[in-house]
């Protein structure tokens, strides 16, 4: 815990307790049953059918949708989203006046939150309620609200059943350890996060890296003033939060040494995409490092059972570029923003926690795709 994250009472914890357990038989015992239910009913019926074996993710959707098995898998995971949000949403809103107030005393006075009550939100953003969160990210019900952030630090604990560690920043935690680890010498001196949130990820990296500069950009005001507190409760001040759209950011060119994203490029639209990446390439020095980490792309060579399963989010956890943002050939978006090609790269990380609490996974673990700590990640060196 930290001094702004959200106190439970016994029923809350209860709750999440429930969830958290029912998310994780979803993966590891009901989750397989779908592959086992395409490969043994699914297909061969569809071959029968028509001749041959589906060839497209739509094509194995349609006909995993009338399959019972998948009904109800996919109708409990929904449901395990919309009651962790009722349950986060309800414990945050009871105590949404003390929460507020923490989080302000813990920002007054400091230059490192900058908010922009004028700034316009993209469509992307408000038109949608992300992972079933009423209000999304950016909603405020009252004055220097938080209650969006907490929710979703409360929740997110709850929806990867603990897998990125006890503060949920496994995912900046690896990103953190491979860079040290396999680019030793890199010390950067100004890192930018886009998309930052409540800064799960950018945390670590900052940790990681205490003498550098870091800006944790993001559109949503709630979740800057509680990514903000929370760090200053975790003694991590070297962090300037800054309410603005990633696609038009106006700092100078060349002006960072490292440009990273986390799970964020899935959150914005095709042509918004396009220009974050344009922007980065403005942005970055000469020698600087680009890096963004997702769920793995759609590739030719993917098998289409692991497309669509992969697609769940898109149709069922109010994901709606997740299906474009995977189809999209990365090293192509890349090269066209002006990267050479000779400089791209792509990796695999995994969620980096405290072992002592948090114990290796058994091996032959089942990945809970779209979920899992487990990432693909994509950049380039400029």
């Amino acid at each position: 815990r930290h001094d702004v994250f959200p106190e439970a009472k016994h029923d809350e914890i209860a709750r999440f307790n429930f969830l958290a357990n029912l998310n994780k038989h979803l993966a590891s015992v009901i989750g397989p049953g779908n592959k086992l239910a395409y490969e043994t009913r699914v297909k061969p019926k569809f071959r029968a059918e028509h001749g041959r074996d589906p060839e497209t993710r739509q094509e194995v959707r349609k006909a995993m949708s009338r399959d019972p098995h998948y009904q109800i898998w996919s109708a409990l995971r929904r449901n395990t989203m919309e009651m962790r949000q009722q349950a986060g949403r309800s414990m945050v809103l009871r105590q949404l006046d003390d929460l507020n107030r923490k989080a302000a005393a813990l920002n007054e006075g400091k230059p490192t939150l900058k908010l922009d009550p004028t700034l316009k939100l993209p469509n992307y953003i408000s038109g949608v309620d992300h992972h079933c969160m009423p209000g999304s990210y950016h909603t405020e019900l009252v004055k220097d609200d938080v209650s969006a952030a907490a929710n979703y630090d409360a929740g997110l604990f709850v929806t990867t059943g603990g897998a990125l560690g006890a503060f949920s920043d496994g995912g900046g935690a690896a990103v953190a350890e491979y860079v040290k680890t396999h680019y030793p010498d890199f010390a950067p001196k100004r890192i930018l996060d886009l998309g930052c949130g409540l800064g799960h990820n950018v945390l670590p990296i900052a940790a990681a890296y205490p003498d550098a500069e870091v800006i944790a950009v993001d559109v949503a005001a709630p979740m800057l003033r509680y990514g903000h507190a929370r760090a200053q409760s975790l003694g991590i001040t070297n962090v300037t939060f800054l309410q603005a759209n990633a696609e038009n950011l106006g700092f100078e060119d060349e002006s960072f040494d490292w440009i990273q994203t986390t799970m964020f490029l899935h959150e914005t639209s095709t042509s918004a995409m396009t220009r974050v990446m344009k922007e980065i390439y403005r942005m970055l020095r000469k020698g600087g490092l680009m890096f963004h980490v997702e769920q793995p792309q759609y590739t030719p060579d993917m098998d289409v059972y692991e497309q669509f399963i992969r697609d769940w989010d898109a149709f069922n956890n109010n994901e709606p570029f997740w299906s474009q943002m995977h189809d999209i050939d990365v090293f192509d978006l890349m090269e066209k923003s002006g990267f050479a090609r000779d400089s791209l790269f792509e990796v695999g990380v995994r969620a980096v926690v405290d072992r002592s609490i948090f114990p290796e996974a058994p091996t032959g673990e089942t990945e809970d795709h779209g979920r899992a700590a487990v990432w693909n990640a994509f950049g380039a060196w400029k």
